[in-house]
């Protein structure tokens, strides 16, 4: 049961756990391999007043839907290979983020919207990468801004050839921000579209339509009206074809994340979160299976979402998305794991020994996508080994996705670091590389070194030694020196760490993924508090007026 109190007067009154019958912008229908997802807005119901949602426009509540939608898609029914997404309204698929929602918003919600956005459609190309799950976007209308972003993210796109639809990224000139959430990084990384076609497009209200757009790669495919439903239909089946999702097997129902939350934190039952906010810290405790989790297939099955990697990912990922939206003031989360290292050992072999079966594919992928959510939150994040831890294979990538780690040394520190299979490569960042490798800059002979420890129980000063955590204090400087190093954290500027933290997580090598957080969300970020977008004369603030923005025409 999800039970959930008001916050502090600074929270925002959003809640990221939904489900099929409570959705107003979606329509999910399931026929065999094929999985259809209808964007159908209702206009009057944006997430906060003050707006209307209009031409199929969208704000986080709908991507709350979307992201919902397609973890269902994910657990639910894994006989789906392709997933189709279209319009219901016709002659519009989307016109993007809604302007006004984004007029009306503080930047750090800008911020976290763009975030969100860009989360769920990397998952859409994860999950195809991933889990064999194809995207097709059937485009039967005019498609512009975050609306083409959507259908960017997915494997192919389709376009209703009716001499007025067009694809269009109109955020530059209209509003004087970017298409951020991956517009511009996969005009160039994905599609491979020419950069003089990729700035037409982006500087022209208007767009590009028909035999242009396809000529141009930013469409795949062409149906005149009477012909797109089954050019759909056809293409859809052909995609499902390569999936390599079983066409035979019983999902597995998302059973409500059981939680309560109050002014002190998020509580569920694998995952805690306590707040103190004198201190701008909140401490996130994981807890390792308190039964010995199944090792057969039957067994994982029979769990279902009770699953303890499933349950423990879903919550935790619920955890990241309240503390980002709810709790902005909180920058340093310090996180724990306790219980049986030898437990979460033994989930991770059941994870490796059924690799290839689908439950235990998707589980993989939701872990991936929830440990990805901490690398790009801007959040500082400390880890703290003490003496009940147990930072051991899965949780082991909480210490390798932190900023700093401590473990505490000598006999008093007797919690469990151990390195597991599934540290060495299935959960990558977004830039490709394992946590483990971006440690060390993917030298081999240190990756060698933690190899051969696998397994092994390491103490603090081995884990030091070894360049496995940061500092291992003894028990007479433990507590002081944990307190200065928070303490020293919190008085710093929050933008300046936010810049030094997305740096040096993602150190040498990009991928389209990290590009689009740490290259297109950080200009997107400073764009958004110039005034020639958010001014008082900016384009994003006197768009639909009827007055002209004024710019600032220095280039800075």
């Amino acid at each position: 049961m999800t039970t959930t109190t008001s916050t502090t007067a600074a929270s925002a009154p959003v809640d990221y756990q939904t489900e099929p019958s409570r959705y107003r912008h979606w329509k999910l229908k399931v026929e065999g391999r094929i999985a259809t997802l209808l964007l159908d807005i209702d206009e009057g119901a944006g997430i906060r007043p003050g707006y209307s949602l209009k031409l199929n426009s969208y704000d986080l509540g709908v991507d709350i839907e979307l992201a919902d939608a397609v973890q269902r898609i994910r657990f639910e029914h894994p006989q789906v290979g392709c997933v189709v997404i279209t319009s219901a309204k016709p002659r519009t698929f989307c016109s993007g983020a809604n302007i006004y929602m984004l007029g009306l918003s503080s930047h750090a919600w800008k911020v976290n919207f763009c975030k969100f956005t860009n989360e769920t459609r990397n998952g859409l190309e994860d999950s195809s990468r991933h889990s064999g799950l194809k995207f097709l976007a059937a485009l039967n209308g005019a498609t512009a801004g975050g609306g083409y972003e959507l259908a960017l993210a997915c494997d192919e796109i389709l376009l209703i050839d009716d001499r007025s639809s067009a694809v269009s990224l109109p955020e530059v000139p209209l509003l004087g921000v970017l298409p951020g959430t991956g517009g511009l990084t996969r005009l160039t990384d994905k599609r491979r579209v020419r950069r003089d076609h990729a700035d037409l497009l982006c500087t022209t209200v208007e767009g590009v339509r028909g035999e242009r757009a396809q000529a141009w790669r930013l469409v795949d495919g062409l149906a005149k009206p009477q012909q797109f439903a089954a050019a759909v239909a056809a293409r859809a089946e052909q995609l499902a074809a390569t999936s390599t999702r079983p066409s035979e097997a019983r999902g597995v129902a998302l059973a409500p994340l059981e939680r309560r939350i109050d002014e002190n934190g998020y509580h569920y039952r694998h995952v805690d979160v306590s707040i103190d906010r004198a201190a701008r810290s909140a401490t996130l405790r994981l807890r390792a299976p308190l039964a010995t989790p199944p090792q057969s297939l039957a067994g994982i099955l029979a769990e279902a979402s009770d699953w303890w990697p499933l349950a423990m990912a879903r919550e935790l990922d619920d955890a990241i998305l309240n503390l980002r939206t709810r709790e902005p003031e909180i920058g340093l989360w310090l996180l724990k794991a306790t219980g049986d290292a030898g437990q979460v050992l033994a989930v991770d072999q059941s994870l490796a020994a059924h690799a290839e079966h689908w439950l235990v594919r998707e589980t993989v992928g939701l872990l991936r996508r929830t440990l990805a959510r901490l690398d790009v939150t801007s959040r500082s994040m400390f880890a703290l080994l003490e003496p009940d831890s147990c930072f051991a294979g899965t949780l082991l990538e909480l210490a390798l996705a932190a900023d700093r780690s401590y473990a505490l040394r000598g006999e008093a520190g007797r919690g469990a670091i151990q390195l597991s299979a599934q540290n060495f490569g299935a959960y990558p960042m977004v830039n490709g590389q394992t946590r483990l490798a971006a440690r060390c800059y993917q030298d081999p002979a240190q990756l060698a070194a933690w190899r051969a420890r696998l397994l092994e129980r390491l103490d603090a000063a081995s884990a030091e030694a070894l360049g496995l955590i940061t500092a291992a204090p003894d028990e007479i400087d433990w507590d002081e020196e944990i307190r200065i190093a928070c303490e020293e954290r919190t008085s710093l500027s929050p933008d300046a760490l936010t810049g030094m933290e997305a740096n040096l997580r993602f150190g040498p090598g990009e991928t389209m993924e990290s590009r689009v957080f740490s290259r297109l969300s950080a200009w997107q970020n400073w764009i958004f508090i110039r005034p020639n977008a958010t001014g008082e004369r900016g384009a994003l603030s006197v768009y639909g007026s009827g007055n002209r923005p004024q710019f600032d025409r220095a280039r800075v």
